[in-house]
């Protein structure tokens, strides 16, 4: 039974509140898909009145957009971060990348953003601006600027990498696909296979072969 409409107390149930609409809103998004869901659907499984939802969020978008903030993008930026304020080689970085994407997101409801993200967005534009400024430009920007410093180093006998940083993530949105269509029915080692294709695209950019 859903509770009556009410703010929080306090900064711990306003968050722990928080978390309740998050979790139940990708719970009904993975079940019915983005355009399927209503608010309603989103506070039944929290347990909370309509109106509850409303004191956090204006609209069912802006809930998955803090899904996509809160799940993806602020991990990815502190990922970023670390990285680049460390003086590592491309290599170094493309394998502690492999690693997070093994460990950190397969599996995980950041997977299940992911493959909502992909699925569903290309029907609502400006979700779709929003993954876009939050978190696929500033990971291609990213990737951009560890491949050009590769090159300037001399790790990277090609640019192709600084034109085309998209390259470096084509396995992951596979592994995404793959996942959700056919790992059923032929089962892959996803994590080994993103593995394979950064240490393949490596060896291709290398000025010493």
């Amino acid at each position: 039974m859903a509770e009556k409409f009410r703010a929080a107390r306090s900064d711990e149930e306003r968050q722990a509140r928080l978390q309740s609409i998050l979790n139940a809103a990708l719970d009904a998004f993975a079940e019915k898909g983005l355009g399927a869901t209503r608010l309603e659907d989103i506070a039944t499984r929290a347990g909370i009145a309509k109106g509850t939802i409303y004191l956090y969020f204006p609209s069912k978008q802006a809930v998955f957009e803090e899904l996509i903030r809160s799940t993806i993008v602020l991990p990815v930026d502190i990922l970023r971060t670390e990285l680049l304020a460390q003086d590592l080689s491309a290599q170094t970085v493309f394998g502690l990348l492999s690693h997070w994407v093994r460990n950190e997101f397969l599996g995980t409801n950041r997977e299940v953003i992911a493959r909502l993200i992909l699925s569903e967005v290309g029907r609502f534009p400006e979700i779709a601006a929003f993954c876009h400024r939050e978190l696929v430009h500033p990971v291609m920007e990213f990737l951009k600027q560890i491949a050009q410093r590769a090159c300037e180093r001399g790790e990277f006998g090609s640019d192709v990498l600084v034109r085309f940083p998209q390259l470096a993530v084509a396995s992951v949105l596979v592994a995404i696909t793959w996942n959700d269509l056919f790992q059923d029915v032929e089962p892959l080692d996803l994590g080994a296979m993103i593995e394979s294709h950064l240490d393949l695209l490596q060896r291709a950019m290398r000025s010493d072969l």
